[in-house]
């Protein structure tokens, strides 16, 4: 298990190449893509993304995720202003949300690291033990970042009502009465294939007296790129370099 808040560094897997994804009440696959099901040892949701149509990467429709939601009446809580935590993790099992937490620990891949882990080398290369982090250190890691729309329905979230708010700003609206539609982002930066992350989940604004209304990039996709790929190599990543500064996104209001 690896706890988060917000801006959250990635990790975790009990083999090498594992991926990631974030586990928190309100998921899409919570239980795998068959919502009859749940699978305690779901990884579902950590397949990553890769040059695939609209269609199928938007909240991992290539798996079924996006008709797998969680069930009524939970969500992920966004209290306005404040703070809320996911687990970044391989496998369901390896977080609280499996078997009381037993498999769990402070490093995403279950085990125990040391607290400054890091790739081999000064400076160091990328981390070995586990590819899924994608990265040489903590400090290197590429950010996540959480994105809301006010759709309720998941199959009316478009890139045009989806806006990364990141740090939740005190501003952010409340919910329609039936939820809203949030995604979990994560670019890789590096250590690894060219890759992305979007993962659904069911969410509702908490606390909120705000009124505004919110005002939306898209790299890796076969369709509706509008990002040209810098020519020497870089990736793109949530990060100030891609205008993604560390804490509350507050200029996404009107």
């Amino acid at each position: 298990m690896f706890i988060v808040g917000l801006l959250a560094l990635a990790a975790f897997g009990n083999v090498a190449n594992a991926h990631t994804a974030a586990f928190a009440p309100g998921m899409y696959c919570h239980g795998g893509p068959d919502p009859s099901q749940d699978n305690p040892h779901t990884s579902d949701a950590v397949v990553p993304l890769y040059n695939l149509p609209r269609s199928q990467l938007w909240f991992q429709a290539d798996r079924g995720c996006d008709r797998a939601p969680p069930a009524p009446g939970v969500f992920l809580e966004l209290p306005a202003g404040g703070s809320f935590t996911v687990e970044l993790a391989h496998n369901r099992a390896q977080t609280t949300l499996s078997f009381n937490g037993e498999f769990a620990s402070d490093w995403p891949d279950g085990q125990q690291h040391p607290e400054h882990w890091k790739g081999p080398g000064n400076p160091p290369d990328c981390i070995q033990d586990d590819g899924a982090m994608h990265t040489n250190n903590q400090s290197m890691a590429a950010g996540t970042a959480f994105a809301i729309s006010y759709a309720s329905d998941i199959s009316a979230v478009t890139m045009e009502n989806l806006v990364v708010f990141t740090v939740l700003p005190k501003d952010l609206p409340a919910c329609p009465a039936d939820g809203c539609t949030c995604a979990w982002l994560w670019v890789p930066k590096g250590c690894g294939e060219r890759n992305m992350y979007m993962q659904g989940f069911k969410c509702k604004v908490t606390g909120s007296t705000s009124t505004r209304r919110l005002a939306p990039a898209h790299p890796l996709e076969a369709e509706g790129n509008n990002i040209e790929l810098p020519s020497n190599g870089d990736f793109v990543s949530y990060s100030p370099d891609w205008g993604f500064s560390p804490g509350a996104q507050n200029d996404i209001f009107v």
